[in-house]
């Protein structure tokens, strides 16, 4: 089986960090680490089987296929497979207006 190398984009390590904080904020900073630690988890597990996750319907739905997505929670890991590599581009909250965000994160940046 091939391994892949998995990388967040800045963007990713942003909504991390951020994610990071709300949660700490709003519940405990216990809570948010134990979130952090479940996200990287997933995300480290694409690197023995990046196809495991589904193409995300508001891409698929405007043609876009090379992005699929792994959910933990409620919260969406963003990725696309290039060669050997994983790059993650948006961990965001599957709740809100994911139509705009990626249009603007995926396919403005």
């Amino acid at each position: 089986m091939a391994s892949y190398e998995v990388f967040l984009t800045r963007g990713a390590e942003r909504d991390l960090a951020e994610l990071h904080r709300y949660v700490a904020s709003t519940d405990s900073p216990e809570r948010a680490d134990r979130l952090l630690d479940r996200i990287l988890e997933t995300a480290a597990r694409l690197a023995s089987f990046p196809e495991r996750g589904h193409i995300p319907s508001e891409l698929q739905d405007v043609g876009i296929r090379e992005y699929r997505q792994v959910l933990v929670g409620p919260y969406r890991l963003i990725y696309r497979g290039i060669d050997t590599r994983v790059y993650i581009s948006v961990i965001a909250d599957g709740r809100r207006d994911m139509q705009s965000l990626l249009e603007r994160r995926l396919l403005g940046e």
